[in-house]
């Protein structure tokens, strides 16, 4: 039984279901992607914050964000996460598998993890030593170019981050336009790729509107899981092993509210103690992005396009007959990855930036020629929860990531807004005059710019760790995702990191639904 049809639970399905001795169950809390705006790449525009797509979750009021809330997208619908994301398929560094494989996870070095990435894998220029072909995830490159994105990476150049075609080769340092997971400008989500080329195996369940409320155990054995039905109650047992895929946040919240998880926790609300488990919801790593934004001359955005009537009919004719222009783009097309330290062994800054600017997401473009330059620090010290508030299953948790909450963090903030003046003040771009409006000149020293960073950084949507893998007291699951102290369940998802990836984070997460799959099948005949 697999809870969550996001991106790792339809890759589960699939691998494990091409057994035909046995029967698999999927259950997803959402509808069908039938939804149109699903596959129209700029869609996700649409289906986050929509109650249709997606969780609508908020973060409790963050200390480190002056105060503020922000929204907390998941998907909830088939596909998960690949529905409503960005699309970019980024792998993150070899160094940071060896990392994993360093705290005492067997198995998760880079040379270890490069085969499931590639076998999966239907890279558009073929199979080389870092790409496959073939496979059901098709990676394709960017199907538009902008003037002012390519004066920024010559720009990039200019300061030493040299320009790249390819991040997905272990080191990801550089300057170069985003790979995204589409296939001729549509989005390619996990439920095309790997769940309705076999929807039709006879030992393949698939159910819709199946929200999980609780895992059913018997002592400390998992046999099966309490659901929500298109409203009704039900139960569904399970004779092998129970695989949560619900992500960073409903996998352990489904685990707190079946008794797993931080003993005083589950007393606060009520719920008898099956397994203290304490590391269950915390670790809690995410990806700060700082948003700069430029007003720029002499070029095009896509700010004139959008708020012209005759732009916005132009776009979409050019979508419609060729699927190409601005409505097959990704919410960010070039990317870059630098220091925010030369001492540093690899790049710990990852950019996002695009050639429109806003005030936040889901508000109108600006009516002027502008650019945003978003900078993650890709390593935060941060650590934040996740905790039920409620023995409600269908009340959300307390998200609480606790951005900027160390000095190091606010400093690595400090120092992305500085090399983006930096680059933005490069000869390259210099035909553009740009203009920096947030969070503006004005703000220069250490204090003044991490408290800048704060009103203006926001999530780049990553959430990860909160049931990490391990063989330390805090540790969910062990190196074979098996949750420590309980019989046939494991975590399979986002959630199970030991460390966030340097990058985004979607295919490393279908990655270890490819090896949990692999164990899963391995054991079973062990």
């Amino acid at each position: 039984m697999i809870v969550g049809a996001g991106s790792a639970g339809c890759v589960l399905a699939n691998r494990l279901s091409a057994d035909p001795e046995v029967r698999v169950c999927l259950l997803e809390a959402g509808g069908k992607d039938s939804y149109i705006w699903i596959h129209v790449p700029i869609g996700y525009l649409y289906t986050q914050n929509n109650p249709r797509t997606d969780w609508c979750f908020k973060t409790e009021a963050e200390d480190g964000l002056n105060g503020r809330v922000l929204n907390y997208p998941r998907g909830r619908v088939l596909g998960g996460c690949s529905s409503i994301n960005g699309m970019i398929y980024m792998r993150g560094q070899a160094r940071d598998y060896d990392h994993w494989r360093q705290l005492g996870n067997p198995g998760w070095g880079w040379d270890e993890v490069l085969p499931l990435f590639t076998r999966a894998e239907d890279y558009y220029l073929g199979a080389d030593a870092a790409h496959g072909s073939g496979g059901e995830w098709r990676v394709e490159d960017m199907r538009l170019r902008w003037e002012i994105l390519d004066a920024f990476q010559a720009a990039a150049a200019e300061l030493g981050i040299p320009k790249t075609e390819d991040f997905n080769r272990g080191d990801n340092a550089g300057c170069g336009y985003f790979h995204v997971n589409q296939k001729r400008g549509v989005r390619w989500n996990a439920a095309k790729a790997f769940l309705r080329p076999v929807r039709d195996r006879p030992n393949l369940t698939v159910v819709t509107q199946a929200q999980a409320t609780r895992l059913r155990l018997e002592g400390r054995r998992a046999v099966g899981v309490e659901l929500r039905l298109r409203g009704e109650r039900a139960t569904v047992g399970a004779r092998r092993e129970v695989i949560l895929a619900s992500g960073a946040i409903g996998s352990p919240q489904l685990l707190q509210l079946s008794g797993i998880g931080p003993g005083a926790l589950l007393r606060e609300h009520g719920i008898p103690v099956v397994h203290a488990l304490e590391g269950v919801g915390g670790n809690l790593q995410d990806h700060l992005q700082v948003r700069l934004a430029f007003r720029v001359k002499n070029t095009r955005t896509v700010n004139e396009q959008a708020n012209s009537l005759w732009g916005r009919i132009g776009m979409g004719l050019e979508y419609a007959l060729f699927k190409r222009g601005p409505l097959t783009m990704a919410p960010s097309q070039l990317g870059a990855f630098a220091k925010s330290d030369p001492a540093l062994e690899t790049p710990d800054l990852q950019y996002h930036v695009q050639p429109l600017s806003l005030d936040k997401f889901g508000e109108p473009l600006h009516a002027f020629p502008a650019f945003t330059a978003s900078v993650a620090n890709l390593r935060p010290e941060s650590r934040g929860t996740v905790h039920i508030k409620s023995p409600d299953p269908l009340a959300a948790p307390a998200i609480q990531p606790n951005y900027l909450s160390t000095a190091t963090d606010r400093r690595v903030a400090a120092e992305a807004i500085r090399l983006t003046r930096r680059i933005v003040a490069a000869p390259a771009l210099e035909r553009f005059e740009p203009e920096e409006f947030k969070p503006g000149p004005e703000f220069q020293s250490d204090a003044e710019l991490a408290r800048a960073a704060g009103d203006i950084g926001t999530t780049i949507f990553h959430p990860v760790g909160t049931a990490r893998m391990g063989d330390d007291d805090l540790a969910v699951v062990d190196a074979r995702l098996r949750v420590r102290g309980i019989e046939r369940l494991r975590v399979a998802d986002a959630s199970v990191m030991p460390r966030i990836t340097s990058g985004n984070t979607a295919a490393p997460t279908m990655m270890i639904a490819e090896k949990a799959a692999d164990m899963i099948k391995q054991d079973r005949h062990a």
